[in-house]
């Protein structure tokens, strides 16, 4: 695993080039089974995913601990976004893909083989700084839509100061960091930011990719942390494990309801706790309501073909998806993630099980 050193300590970040565990041959019985994900076959099975980074290092974890348990299955899985993962999947270039923006219907059209959309977990998308001797910031809906546009450029200017009484702000410019890549993590972002403010929706809109008013880019939910910790006076966009690990200041945010919550497990269930996920299961959140609800969340969604032309590589895969959202979801909250609801993992093995062999 690729590291970066910071000045003080040494800095943990998920690879964005394969993560790959090797496997070896297994004895057991030929007859897979999905109680528990394991798969007991006496076959090794290699398969491969591309896609978000935002959920890797959960996608990292889970494929670590199942293959202690099931060494014949190989996950190669590339953390490249979710513009190349949706693009790769398309091209049946992989054996499954991953994004945090659900596929369109043109997207799936476009997919001979057809598409099944596999939530698996759940985050929040937060604001991440690097301030030395500012613990805490509050930032408004206001603020921080005017930080992005390039229309608040200093730490200390007057509107951020009246919502942090008794902090004292640096005459510091604001570096902006974004990702340079398609990424589903900016999706998710920029549709919030354009359901909260129509000055950002008419000038830059919504998309994995937009072209942004200011700042610097940087590749990855894991190139972001990696400029972050290295600029001070930053601030960018990740998913709240990547700020939780490698413990970056985070801003509470205002939300709907005007009040200033902080990213945690419980704030980001409290903004998923009124979404019903349809039959489809595709939901977006792009301002929840409710008091101490985060407000910028998503799901995030394994991209998997309606069919498989190999029953080794089918069977290997419903074990590990299973696997991940049972026993896997165990690992979800200490990396910074939400364990998905008992009815959603219910709705999301119904789905599982559609998948056919051709």
């Amino acid at each position: 695993m690729n590291s970066i050193i910071s000045a003080k300590k040494k800095v943990w970040l998920v690879p964005m080039l394969a993560l790959t565990l090797s496997i070896a041959s297994c004895g057991g019985s030929d007859t897979a089974s999905t109680e528990g994900g394991a798969t007991g076959s006496s076959q090794s099975v290699s398969l491969t995913g591309a896609g978000a980074s935002f959920p890797a290092p959960l996608y990292q974890r889970w494929f670590s601990e199942y293959n202690k348990q099931n060494p014949g299955i190989q996950v190669t899985y590339q953390s490249v976004g979710s513009g190349a993962g949706v693009e790769q999947f398309t091209q049946q270039t992989v054996d499954f893909g991953a994004s945090d923006v659900a596929m369109k219907d043109e997207e799936i059209t476009a997919v001979d083989r057809g598409v099944v959309l596999l939530p698996m977990t759940a985050g929040s998308i937060v604001l991440a700084y690097n301030l030395p001797g500012v613990e805490e910031l509050k930032l408004s809906r206001q603020v921080y839509v005017d930080i992005l546009l390039g229309k608040i450029t200093k730490w200390n200017d007057p509107a951020i100061a009246e919502i942090n009484s008794g902090v004292e702000l640096p005459d510091r410019e604001i570096t902006v960091v974004h990702r340079s890549d398609g990424s589903g993590t900016t999706g998710v972002f920029t549709n919030h930011l354009s359901a909260v403010s129509s000055e950002w929706e008419q000038k830059v809109g919504s998309g994995k990719t937009v072209e942004w008013p200011t700042g610097v880019g940087a590749k990855g939910n894991e190139g972001i942390t990696a400029q972050i910790q290295q600029t001070e006076g930053s601030i960018g966009y990740i998913e709240y494990g990547y700020a939780k690990q490698q413990g970056i200041s985070v801003a509470s945010l205002e939300n709907q309801s005007g009040n200033y919550i902080a990213p945690s497990s419980e704030s980001a269930s409290s903004a998923l706790g009124a979404v019903t996920l349809p039959e489809n299961l595709r939901a977006f959140v792009t301002d929840p309501e409710g008091e101490d609800s985060y407000p910028i969340v998503s799901y995030t969604w394994i991209l998997a073909y309606g069919n498989y032309d190999d029953a080794d590589k089918l069977d290997a895969f419903k074990n590990v998806i299973n696997w991940s959202l049972t026993d896997g979801q165990a690992f979800a909250e200490e990396l910074g993630y939400i364990p998905l609801p008992d009815n959603v993992v219910e709705k999301v093995q119904a789905k599982l099980g559609t998948i056919q062999i051709q």
